[in-house]
């Protein structure tokens, strides 16, 4: 789920410290000092879509592990994957949204067996251990 800030904009990524759009700008030239629409559209023109793994949830503030159990509503999955039938990878943004997807979009037979999964190092500003250009290098699947 997008954090406070992003969801008061109606932007994912909005939080400045978060380190999303920077990286965006260094793969696909979709930074920061674009506007936001361009900022899509240059991610969709490059084959890449943002998507939460959930619908709805309960949680005070942004952190992921404030999320309260039970309260989560799995996105369509099964219907993006009817209308997007090119899909062939997923990434996640950390390991908090890869769990929430297996536990609510795998576990519920609903993930198409041709279509590989991984996990990128979250851009939240609360996974300072990784370093900003380490995330980079590591984000750089999205264009191969």
């Amino acid at each position: 789920m997008p954090g406070v800030p992003s969801l008061v904009a109606g932007k994912y990524y909005a939080n400045p410290r978060n380190s999303f759009w920077p990286i965006m700008g260094e793969l696909f030239g979709a930074g920061p000092d674009q506007p936001y629409a361009m900022r899509v559209r240059t991610l969709q023109d490059n084959g890449v879509a943002l998507w939460d793994v959930f619908k709805v949830c309960r949680r005070r503030g942004s952190a992921d592990a404030a999320i309260e159990a039970g309260s989560e509503v799995a996105n369509d999955f099964a219907g993006l994957y009817a209308r997007h039938s090119r899909i062939d990878r997923v990434f996640f943004n950390g390991a908090k949204a890869e769990m929430a997807y297996r536990r609510s979009v795998v576990s519920a037979g609903v993930h198409p067996s041709g279509v590989t999964l991984a996990r990128l190092p979250s851009t939240s500003p609360a996974n300072a251990a990784t370093s900003v250009p380490s995330k980079v290098t590591a984000w750089r699947a999205l264009v191969g």
